[in-house]
């Protein structure tokens, strides 16, 4: 628990579902400030919480929270949308990339300097359809797979920054948005805390559910782990010279 303790935690999507077990569990863990975006005015009861008006798609209100927040130490990318198509439509397409991909990424942006002042932490909540998708919600797969991609690239990128960037890799939780998958599901509570306690070990990639569990060894000790790694060594080369020739 020592890792969120007095820290400034911001967390998008934060009034419902995996978010509000986000912002209960970090205040069980000491923080001394929660900002909790949400796109509909909200409040709660404890006074560390400070309410943010915050759509990701928004640029305006995006930075609107810039300006509120006075520093941050750790940012959890929650936000997203999930919804049943057939990959017919480009529109539902282009909406889950505008929320779950470009969302999370103009949030990295925006925050990214206080987090390097912080020596902070970016936890994005992504999904095992990132991995392997669910076809009956193809465009939410492939949204996550972007952001799943992106989340590793952040990483190798922030390293020399001090910016530690970590993966939730989440199966079936029972939230509103798998409402309708009658399957045995995680409460928001427990994935809540197994998220935390996977940012507190250091965990790159964080499998925070039965299901999800089940994919954590044969992952961690993987062909693709093992050549994200091989290829943030050798990124790390390339910005290293980058940077040498640049003095």
């Amino acid at each position: 628990m020592a890792f969120i303790a007095d820290k400034a935690v911001l967390v998008t999507g934060a009034n419902r579902g995996i978010g509000q077990a986000l912002v209960e569990e970090i205040l069980s863990r000491g923080a001394r400030r929660v900002y909790a975006g949400t796109r509909t005015a909200w409040t709660h009861a404890d006074d560390r919480v400070t309410p943010l008006t915050l759509d990701v798609t928004d640029p305006d209100q995006v930075q609107r929270a810039v300006e509120q927040v006075e520093s941050l130490d750790v940012l959890v990318n929650n936000a997203g949308v999930a919804a049943y198509d057939d990959l017919s439509d480009r529109d539902v397409i282009e909406w889950h990339l505008a929320v779950n991909l470009f969302g999370t990424h103009r949030m990295v942006q925006a925050f990214l300097p206080l987090l390097v002042r912080s020596g902070g932490a970016i936890v994005n909540n992504l999904s095992v359809n990132g991995l392997a998708p669910f076809p009956v919600i193809p465009a939410y797969g492939i949204s996550k797979a972007a952001a799943f991609s992106m989340t590793q690239s952040l990483r190798a990128l922030l390293a020399d920054r001090g910016v530690s960037v970590h993966a939730v890799l989440t199966g079936i939780v029972d939230t509103e948005m798998s409402a309708a998958v009658d399957v045995p599901k995680a409460s928001p509570e427990s994935v809540a805390r197994r998220i935390f306690d996977g940012v507190e070990k250091d965990e790159e990639d964080i499998f925070p559910d039965p299901m999800a569990e089940t994919l954590t060894e044969s992952w961690r000790g993987g062909a693709v782990k093992a050549l994200e790694r091989q290829n943030a060594v050798v990124a790390g080369a390339i910005l290293a010279a980058q940077a040498d020739r640049r003095k």
